[in-house]
């Protein structure tokens, strides 16, 4: 094979090989969960919006609304409002939050950085130059194909995390409401608020992963197809868990309270 038509068949073969795991990644995530650490650290984020937001005395219980399995003395309530102090879950909840927002903010001001400087490379380059490293297509429009590929990953990711931001600080004004304490319905979708926002972080993470062999085709078709065959390799062990792992979460994650169908139960004390 030519060097020149090197790159037509080495790199689009590198990028299915990429697509083809996150396919199978995607399709095992739906179908079972448990398997991908994507699965699991959904489980564990429902369970832990509901260990904060499933909080209702006995007398205040209605339709609608969760309540916890305990007793009906003045004791048991007592004891349920110092384990469940609305003020210490609503600041762990923001803490945690606001966590994951200042990771995003990093990713993204990283991309957005990473991106401006291959803008003004690209500008300030008139022509490429073509070095004895580089093995495959020297010509200009071959490279311009790169840097574009670059700067469009490392845009994907910014937009990921922006997008990842905006889901999580709207979780973190949902999760210390008042009103949604209880209730199914709030809690769902401070669930899928939470969930949007770990999705769009992981799609931010893949452009950065991806950027790995877009940049290593710099240097010639031949790395940037071993970087993606080590990338999914590696990406394999990360994204997915064992059956220690699986069996350990399983004991963590306890049964989720259940809403109440009925009206307003009167309880004797």
């Amino acid at each position: 094979m030519r060097e020149e038509h090197l790159d037509y068949v080495v790199v689009p073969l590198g990028l299915a090989i990429m697509g083809a795991y996150h396919v199978w990644l995607f399709v095992t995530i739906l179908r079972c969960p448990s398997r991908t650490v994507i699965g699991i650290n959904a489980q564990s984020r429902r369970q832990w919006v509901f260990s904060l937001m499933a909080v209702q005395y006995p007398l205040l219980q209605g339709k609608n609304q969760i309540v916890p399995c305990s007793g009906g003395g003045p004791e048991s309530y007592s004891s349920l409002s110092s384990q469940h102090d609305p003020l210490k879950n609503g600041v762990l909840a923001v803490q945690t939050i606001r966590n994951n927002i200042m990771a995003a903010t990093l990713l993204a001001t990283t991309a957005i950085t990473l991106s401006s400087l291959i803008s003004v490379f690209v500008s300030s380059t008139s022509k490429s130059s073509s070095t004895p490293l580089l093995y495959g297509n020297k010509t200009s429009l071959v490279s311009s194909i790169k840097y574009f590929s670059i700067l469009l990953c490392f845009l994907v990711a910014f937009l990921c995390n922006v997008q990842s931001i905006r889901y999580y600080a709207h979780a973190s004004f949902l999760v210390t409401l008042p009103t949604s304490m209880g209730k199914r319905d709030s809690i769902e979708y401070v669930i899928r608020n939470l969930d949007r926002g770990s999705k769009f972080w992981s799609l931010g993470l893949r452009a950065f992963y991806l950027s790995f062999p877009l940049f290593l085709w710099i240097f010639g078709p031949i790395p940037m197809l071993v970087c993606c065959c080590i990338t999914t390799f590696i990406l394999y062990f990360l994204d997915t868990t064992t059956s220690f792992t699986r069996q350990l979460h399983s004991h963590s994650i306890k049964d989720e309270p259940q809403a109440e169908e009925t009206g307003p139960v009167s309880m004797s004390v």
